[in-house]
């Protein structure tokens, strides 16, 4: 017999494996939270699954970026520091699937892991937190809340660009941690401000702290940012057929563009690169992407249409337009 998805999809029960199964994931609160929706959304397909009391076991993995907070990420190894020792517990067979925030994941797996999902899309945008004091924010001009040689707390060198080119008087400082410490930092006056991704608010809670959602023509987001993505072993064809049934196809064309770019561009932790695709009423799919230096110094921001069939090659020819008339030192590892 078989069960019908939300989506109309038939869905096999997933007998046969020995429950429960193991659902890799980080340790923070978004994390947790993320991986609480995408287990609904699996109970809710296979409702097999969800009545057995025992389907399912979490497996919290401690991650480099997750263990050393008080560095660059690029200080401490680069690529899929949010990623590695997950990848190593689904290689090793500890755990059946794991969930990540897409934006954390590589363009490029490890041999025998495929991205077998992609959840709906929550705001992409990035949000403006400020300390006590400060505001309100005038839409027309976003950073006339922050004053002369504000000081603001973030590790992304792709929204420091974007900052510094916009207001070269700002201070950047280093603020990592999760959600909840990077909102503190601000509040209790650490950093005049700070910017955090407003999916991750928005999914804890906390949007009640946002100052301001910016857009993201203004500040280009992270691409994949908001997306939720399941990683499964290659061979796995069960799972990855039970996964199948919870894609978001919305969300799946926007990151294959979005990840398109990024593998084109192939840049470090060094290097600010943002990426942000939408569907268009007409079916087609709009990609921004942008380059700079951390120091703001240069940025080149360019947008184009494909039809969304035609994500990849969008996502592709973008990328290879952008590193083509960037200058080549702000790819250098």
């Amino acid at each position: 017999m078989h069960q019908e998805s939300s989506s109309g999809s038939k869905v096999a029960p997933h007998s046969g494996r020995r429950l429960p199964l193991r659902v890799g994931t980080r340790g923070s609160p978004l994390a947790l939270r993320q991986t609480d929706m995408f287990l609904a959304a699996l109970r809710e397909i296979c409702p097999a699954l969800g009545f057995a009391p025992d389907a399912f076991a979490p497996e919290i993995i401690s991650t480099t970026g997750d263990r050393v907070t008080d560095r660059p990420l690029a200080e401490i190894g680069g690529k899929g520091l949010f990623a590695k020792e997950i990848h190593e517990a689904l290689l090793d067979g500890r755990i059946d699937f794991a969930v990540h925030s897409l934006k954390d994941l590589e363009t490029a797996l490890p041999d025998g892991i495929i991205l077998a999902c992609t959840m709906k899309r929550e705001d992409a945008r990035d949000a403006l937190i400020l300390a006590d004091g400060l505001g309100p924010v005038n839409d027309g001009d976003i950073w006339s809340s922050l004053p002369k040689g504000a000081r603001v707390g973030t590790s992304s060198v792709r929204r420091q660009a974007q900052l510094l080119h916009a207001r070269p008087d700002l201070q950047i400082g280093l603020l990592r941690g999760n959600v909840r410490t990077r909102l503190d930092a601000a509040r209790i006056g650490t950093f005049d401000a700070t910017l955090l991704a407003l999916a991750g608010l928005r999914r804890l809670g906390f949007e009640e702290e946002v100052a301001a959602a910016i857009d993201p023509e203004a500040m280009v987001p992270a691409a994949c940012q908001g997306i939720v993505g399941i990683t499964v072993r290659a061979a796995d064809s069960r799972l990855a057929e039970l996964l199948a049934a919870i894609e978001n196809h919305e969300a799946k064309a926007v990151s294959k563009a979005e990840r398109a770019l990024l593998a084109a561009l192939d840049g470090s932790c060094r290097t600010p690169i943002g990426g942000h695709a939408r569907l268009l009423p007409d079916g087609n799919l709009h990609l921004t992407g942008l380059t700079a230096r951390p120091d703001g110094s240069f940025l080149l921001k360019r947008s184009e249409v494909a039809n969304a069939a035609d994500a990849v090659r969008l996502g592709a020819e973008l990328g290879a337009s952008l590193r083509r008339d960037s200058p080549a030192d702000i790819f250098l590892d």
